[in-house]
């Protein structure tokens, strides 16, 4: 029988707690703290560690209550590591280890990142090798993915992620936090050609991205526009149109160039809260050479299923952390890549 895993999530700020089994998910609880950070235009770290420590027991309680299992019963606590806020990857890890120290439970490290990379193996049942566009409010690359443990990176954003720019589109334009879903539904009463705006990148091989100059072009728009130094809410849609279409397009085509460099993989997947966005799914699908798979919204966003059965993968391979376990602010999924963003004492973020 597969094993019965707890999963702990708390990276930025999404307070979340899952018992899967195998693939059959259990429970799957996420305490949002959007309200908490609304007035403030983004997650402001210290209010989202505080309330992590507020919501994790309640959390990690709640999600065993549902699944109908007894702590006692639990193969494998599973918890974010990193990357992430560094306030609520601390959290996070802290309460695992006193679970598991409490209970001689065995604690397994997950990398955030790599459990957005291996939804598809939970959602569908994918077979490795695939290729995965991670696309999310802090990261977005191009990763083969190997094993539970085995990525390579293809390429990823030398600047903004996209999640990032829609969240910072957002702000530009009044529109509410988090931005992705705002731009989403203003763009969808817009014109997408009635503004141009750049698709980066584009007149360079590979596959990286960048999403910096899209913002800006978008900054422009919007002080263009302006009438009697207002924005229109009409102008404001179309430029929510117009540049959900142009992130829409370059991740689409620098897919097809990461599938060109992937003959063998057998899908090609998307994860990430980027990945709830319909027209960049829509866009992703459309150039798909073999299946394509895309987790069910709940699970594109931070969860904590994902980081279980992150960690269940690792624990069938026999991989288990001790009591110095440490929380990473930053931990690239491929090590031997040359770091794209990031450096110094906090290594590099990708």
């Amino acid at each position: 029988m597969p094993p019965l895993i707890l999963g702990i999530e708390s990276s930025c700020d999404d307070t979340a707690s899952a018992v899967l089994r195998g693939r059959k998910i259990l429970s799957n609880v996420v305490s949002s703290q959007t309200d908490l950070h609304a007035a403030f235009g983004g997650v402001v770290p210290e209010i989202a560690a505080r309330a992590h420590v507020e919501k994790l027991d309640l959390c990690v309680e709640q999600a065993l209550s549902q699944a109908k299992v007894a702590l006692a019963e639990i193969d494998a606590i599973a918890v974010t590591a990193g990357p992430g806020l560094i306030g609520g990857v601390m959290a996070g890890v802290m309460v695992a280890k006193g679970l598991a120290m409490g209970t001689g439970i065995p604690l397994i490290g997950v990398n955030h990142l790599a459990g957005h990379a291996l939804t598809p193996r939970l959602t569908d049942g994918a077979t490795y090798p695939y290729l995965m566009l991670l696309v999310s409010g802090g990261h977005c690359q191009f990763l083969r993915v190997d094993g539970p443990d085995a990525f390579t990176r293809l390429g990823g954003t030398i600047d903004d992620a996209p999640g990032e720019a829609f969240d910072k589109v957002a702000k530009l334009l009044g529109l509410l936090q988090p931005g992705g879903p705002a731009v989403e539904r203003a763009a969808a009463a817009g014109d997408p050609a009635a503004f141009a705006f750049p698709r980066p990148l584009l007149d360079r091989e590979g596959c990286d991205l960048s999403f910096s100059g899209l913002k800006t072009a978008v900054l422009r728009a919007r002080d263009t526009s302006l009438v009697d130094g207002a924005l229109p809410r009409s102008l404001r849609n179309d430029i929510c149109a117009g540049f959900q279409r142009a992130v829409a397009e370059t991740l689409a085509e620098k897919s097809r160039r990461a599938l060109a460099l992937c003959p063998d993989a057998t899908a090609f997947a998307v994860a990430g809260g980027v990945a709830a966005n319909g027209a960049i799914r829509s866009a992703l699908e459309g150039i798909c050479d073999r299946p394509f798979l895309a987790p069910p919204l709940p699970l594109c966003t931070d969860n904590a299923a994902m980081i279980a059965w992150a960690g269940s993968e690792l624990f069938e391979a026999g991989a288990h952390d001790g009591m110095n376990l440490a929380p990473r602010p930053r931990w690239p999924l491929d090590s031997s890549a040359t770091p794209m963003l990031g450096s110094g004492r906090r290594g590099a973020k990708a």
